[in-house]
């Protein structure tokens, strides 16, 4: 498993009875349970287990049974999985793979995710068509496809399959967002600093006058 803000990534076993066509029965039985296995679940989404991403392996096959009128049989299986389940208030790694008008697409696991142009970072910010990408008028913070960035979950749909399914993230929270933002945030606090230590030292003078 990966750790995250919590552990996303699961190595998931599941028992569930698999339909083996007549064209599938006459060779290694565990090698077309596989098969099947991976046509059948993975890039599928589940409540329980979140994404599928793999089918990695099949382990215990019981005995086969045949449903009249059915030339397939029907083994129970089990069967191994790599599967991927976000959190709400999880912290994220991903990448941009796009950036849009109203927002930027993020790739987080085997998952897409959008970060609102209202969450992108805490500044009045552009839209730059050519670059394309965001750019923050106080900070000059930018936001391009390829940048790899951390966010944190907190909106979480799952339908069906990947491409039905949407997560919604934030960052506009301390530490989040690209690396080289905190060192931005850093200059612009010890800047702010002395100003105002500098407005401390003028308010003594007139007083002592």
């Amino acid at each position: 498993m990966e750790k995250g803000g919590r552990s996303v990534f699961y190595k998931t076993k599941i028992v569930d009875k698999v339909r083996v066509p007549p064209k599938k029965l006459g060779g290694n039985l565990k090698e077309s349970l596989l098969e099947i296995c991976r046509e059948d679940f993975e890039g599928r989404i589940k409540d329980e287990y979140g994404v599928i991403i793999a089918i990695t392996g099949i382990g215990k096959i019981g005995d086969g049974h045949v449903i009249p009128g059915d030339g397939a049989a029907y083994y129970e299986s089990e069967i191994e999985m790599l599967t991927y389940k976000p959190h709400i208030q999880e912290v994220v790694r991903g990448t941009i793979t796009e950036v849009t008008e109203f927002g930027a697409f993020v790739r987080i696991g085997p998952i897409e995710g959008l970060i609102h142009v209202s969450q992108l970072m805490d500044d009045y910010i552009n839209y730059d068509s050519k670059l394309p990408g965001f750019v923050g008028k106080k900070t000059d913070k930018k936001i391009v496809v390829d940048d790899n960035i951390l966010a944190r979950i907190v909106t979480i749909s799952l339908k069906g399959d990947v491409s039905s399914s949407k997560i919604g993230l934030t960052m506009r929270q301390p530490f989040l967002g690209k690396p080289e933002w905190e060192r931005i945030d850093e200059k612009a606090a010890k800047k702010a600093n002395k100003k105002e230590g500098k407005k401390g030292k003028i308010k003594e003078v007139v007083l002592k006058k």
